[in-house]
């Protein structure tokens, strides 16, 4: 029996959390996976967490206050049971649907890593934008070999994250580090859905320490 945990921070998701929760459980009964859903809840400030304590099953993990993304799934990573780690963003713009084409291709291809393509993304101009740009100077500095660092939806072998502690915006460029480690990596083209209900949580200062994080990973 293949055995998962899906890691799913989130930060003021009140309206999609639950929606979210039920796909994945879904999915995971469905395919008969034995599985565990964490959602770390990122100091939200609306009824989020409140939510998720009547969602089951489900492991809680709620930070004091508002840490990032990357803390908060360094966080779900650090409390996940079992041998397959799924992570993916809360906005319900990743589809549950897909975790089982990601494990597929882990183990008809013995890898270690598989990230998620968002090929057709269902973002505005300006974010795609910038991930584009990001995207290039990403190849340039430490590449990794797939093409979309930035899709949150990706498999992990749980031996990945032995002895790794992720930090600022870093979650980006988990890939990169776990290359250079000598872990393999595939790519499985997913599904991406329009966001249909809260706001993006990406600005400019996102976008800055994801560059300097990039930095310190070529270094």
């Amino acid at each position: 029996m293949r055995e998962i945990s899906v890691v799913i921070p989130v930060f003021n998701e009140e309206e999609n959390v639950a929606l979210l929760h039920e796909e994945v459980k879904s999915v995971c009964v469905k395919n008969r996976f034995r599985y565990e859903i964490i959602i770390i809840d990122d100091g939200s400030s609306d009824r989020t967490p409140q939510i998720i304590r009547k969602l089951s099953p489900v492991v809680l993990i709620q930070l004091r206050k508002n840490f990032g993304q990357t803390a908060a799934m360094d966080a779900g990573i650090k409390a996940a049971r079992y041998e397959y780690i799924v992570t993916m963003d809360g906005d319900r713009q990743s589809d549950p649907g897909d975790i089982p084409g990601l494990i597929d291709c882990l183990e008809k291809n013995n890898l270690d890593i598989v990230s998620g393509w968002r090929k057709n993304r269902k973002d505005t101009f300006m974010k795609r934008f910038v991930s584009r740009g990001a995207n290039v100077l990403r190849k340039v500095l430490i590449d990794d070999g797939i093409h979309d660092s930035g899709c949150s939806l990706k498999l992990y072998r749980k031996e990945c994250f032995d002895n790794i502690n992720l930090y600022g915006e870093m979650h980006r460029f988990i890939p990169a580090v776990l290359k250079i480690k000598g872990f393999k990596i595939g790519e499985v083209v997913v599904n991406h859905r329009a966001r249909t209900a809260g706001k993006t949580k990406y600005n400019w200062k996102r976008t800055f320490k994801g560059f300097i994080d990039m930095v310190s990973v070529w270094f």
